[in-house]
Parts: C-alpha cells; sequence; structure tokens
C-alpha cells in the first residue's frame, strides 16, 4: 500500500531534482522514491553494523575470545593478495 508523504524542498534543489529528472528521462517522484530507498539501506546496514558490532564488543568482554593478531593480520595480508578466505575464528 502506498501512501503520500509532503517533502517541502528548496528552489536550488527542487531545480536540481527537475534536471536530473530530464537528463535521466525519469520523473521527479521516482528519483525521490529511490534516493530514499538508497539512503534506508545505507542507514539501515549502518545500524545493522553498529548492532553486531557491540555484540561482539560485548562477547568479548564477557569471555576475553578474540582473534589471535597472527590470524587477523595472516587473513588480511591475504586479500590484499586476492585471496579470499572467511574471515578466521
Amino acid at each position: 500500500m502506498s501512501q503520500t508523504k509532503g517533502v517541502k524542498l528548496n528552489d536550488t534543489t527542487q531545480q536540481r531534482l527537475a534536471n536530473l529528472a530530464r537528463i535521466r528521462d525519469r520523473s521527479p517522484h521516482w528519483l525521490m522514491c529511490k534516493a530514499i530507498e538508497i539512503f534506508l539501506e545505507r542507514e539501515e546496514n549502518y545500524e545493522r553494523e553498529k548492532r553486531e558490532d557491540l555484540e561482539r564488543w560485548e562477547h568479548y568482554q564477557l569471555t576475553g575470545v578474540a582473534i589471535p593478531h597472527e590470524k587477523a593480520a595472516a587473513w588480511l595480508e591475504n586479500l590484499v593478495e586476492g585471496k579470499v578466505a572467511p574471515c578466521p575464528k
């Protein structure tokens, strides 16, 4: 189900949106919807990663279990060389 939401844009932003819509052969509405989707995806990923980081930190504080530096350094070096492998545990 779709709902209409109002957004107030200043003249400059509105003109930029209209210009880009014309160049891309898309409606301003489509561009705004796409921009909101991209923003939400990025911000939701950020919040998920932040939550995961906090959970890992709390787990470390409770258990003291961590990846040894040598394993992490070797894994990163492999990534630099283009050898993709799962993160060590």
